[in-house]
Order: C-alpha cells, then sequence, then structure tokens
C-alpha cells in the first residue's frame, strides 16, 4: 500500500507538509505561551488594583474561563487555516461538520445542559475559583472552573470533578463574609451569666488583640444557652469574619476559652458513668 501511494505521490509531497505542519505547530504553541503569559499579566494587574476581594474572584475566574475558550477558538482557526494552506478545500469538512454538529446536538442533552449552567454559574458569580463550597455532600476548594465542570479539592487533598449540569444546590463558605461559631458545654452548677461574661471577655481582650484579631469584622454575638444537654449545658456563640478564615478564628477562640476556663474553674464537662455494685458483689470482689 505503501509503494502505491508513493507512485502516485511524490515522497517531497510528505516532506513539504511535514516541514509545514511542524512550522505551524511550533508557532500555534509559542503564540499561545505568549499570549497565556500576557493575558496572566493583565489578570493580576486588574486584580490587584481592586480593593473588594469578591470582585477580584470573580473577574479573575471569567478572565480564565474565556482563556480556555479562547484556546479552542484559536486551535480551530489554526486547523483550518493549515488546511487552507494544504490545499484542501474547508468548506466540504464544515458542511459535513455543521451536519454531524446539529446530528450530535439532539443527542447531547447533558452536553448542552453542562454548557448552559457553566455559562449561568461563571456570570452570577455563584462560584469562583478560590472558593470553599459544597455540591451534592461534596466540600472543598475550587481549583478550576469552566462551562462543562467544576473541579473540587477537599481537606484531604481528594478531588471531585462535578459535571455543572449536575449543580442544583451550592453552599458557598466564602462569598462576602462568614461566621465563626463556637458552642461550648459547662457543668450545670455554673453560673451561666458568668461564662458568657467570660467568654465575651476573652472575645475582646485576647481574640481582637491577638493574631487573629484582624480577620473580625465584628464583635462576639451571644445566642444563648441552646440546648440542656445529659451533663452540660450547651451555649453558642458567633462572630462575624473575613471569609475563609472562619474556621482557624473558631479554633483559636475554643483555644484561648479552654485556658481560661482551666484558670478560674470553669467546668467543662464530660461523660461520666456512676456503678452501682451489690454488697454480695463487692464482697466478691474483695475476697477474689
Amino acid at each position: 500500500m505503501e509503494n502505491i501511494i508513493k507512485f502516485f505521490v511524490p515522497e517531497t509531497f510528505f516532506h513539504h507538509v511535514a516541514v509545514i505542519i511542524t512550522v505551524n505547530i511550533i508557532f500555534l504553541i509559542i503564540f499561545l505561551k505568549i499570549l497565556n503569559m500576557v493575558i496572566n499579566f493583565l489578570v493580576k494587574k486588574i486584580t490587584s488594583k481592586i480593593s473588594d476581594k469578591e470582585q477580584a474572584k470573580q473577574i479573575n475566574t471569567i478572565i480564565l474561563t474565556a482563556k480556555s475558550i479562547i484556546d479552542i477558538v484559536i486551535g480551530a482557526i489554526f486547523s483550518m487555516e493549515m488546511l487552507t494552506k494544504l490545499g484542501i478545500d474547508i468548506r466540504p469538512i464544515l458542511t459535513a461538520a455543521g451536519v454531524v454538529g446539529v446530528a450530535v446536538g439532539f443527542g447531547a442533552k447533558r452536553f448542552v445542559e453542562d454548557i448552559i449552567s457553566g455559562v449561568l454559574l461563571i456570570l452570577e458569580g455563584q462560584i469562583r475559583v478560590g472558593d470553599i463550597i459544597e455540591i451534592g455532600g461534596r466540600m472543598g476548594t475550587v481549583e478550576k472552573l469552566n462551562l462543562k465542570m467544576v473541579t473540587l479539592r477537599d481537606i484531604d487533598g481528594k478531588v471531585y470533578y462535578i459535571r455543572n449540569g449536575m449543580i442544583d444546590v451550592v453552599t458557598n463558605y466564602t462569598r462576602k463574609y462568614a461566621y465563626a461559631v463556637n458552642e461550648i458545654g459547662v457543668a450545670y452548677k455554673e453560673n451561666i451569666d458568668n461564662v458568657i461574661n467570660v467568654v465575651a471577655d476573652i472575645a475582646k481582650t485576647e481574640l481582637k488583640k491577638g493574631s487573629y484579631g484582624k480577620y473580625l469584622r465584628g464583635d462576639l454575638e451571644v445566642l444563648g444557652v441552646i440546648s440542656f444537654g445529659d451533663s452540660s449545658v450547651n451555649l453558642k456563640f458567633r462572630v462575624k469574619v473575613e471569609p475563609l478564615h472562619q474556621w482557624a478564628v473558631a479554633r483559636e477562640f475554643n483555644r484561648l476559652i479552654k485556658n481560661r476556663f482551666d484558670e478560674l474553674g470553669i467546668e467543662i464537662p464530660f461523660p461520666q458513668r456512676t456503678l452501682h455494685i451489690e454488697e454480695q458483689q463487692l464482697q466478691q470482689l474483695k475476697e477474689n
């Protein structure tokens, strides 16, 4: 078969085609690299001048998505241009592609749903790269967002790929602001008003003036007694903080509360069990 092709088509033709393809591919790669560098530079330039972090994240997400679309469009244009240079008429190819596209479109319902959902997610700013979100019970940081899917990485490093068309409810933990929430259980013997005053003082003197104070956006809110446990009275507090820092602030607040409670002798109860042993059994235990 190879000999037949060489008989009808000169060998120099293949060399010529190979050179054209190689040069054009190299040019395309260099062009895309330079274009991506320029876009990344402009993104950093634009976002650095925006004081609103939420707006900066939204712009960054839109630009990154647009960059992926631009790469696809440039790749398609390059392919058509290269075929034209090789003397291949692309009109029949475009016609056939259009027919195939229409046929595939009828059966590609999921793909169309993904694209439409992706456009809405990006334009409405429901999800941005860098957000911590929860979708369908999967929670993680948004590493990538495009018109097809969302890529999440959870705290254990696991990566989830979620189709945009499957997204129904999105829980965004980093939208504009967040709350660091702390639940504290104290013994029934403790004076609740005194405990609340102690916790409020910790927030005002230690938490606010410490290294985590820069993340606070307001004063401590006392939500009060939320339940009566088997061995504790349970209180809830919250403080408004910068997004992404609610968990760190809550952990630091717990540490400060435990240290102060130890100093003041305020009891944080733990489950205990009382055993009642009959006198006869007790005597047997002593004999053994």
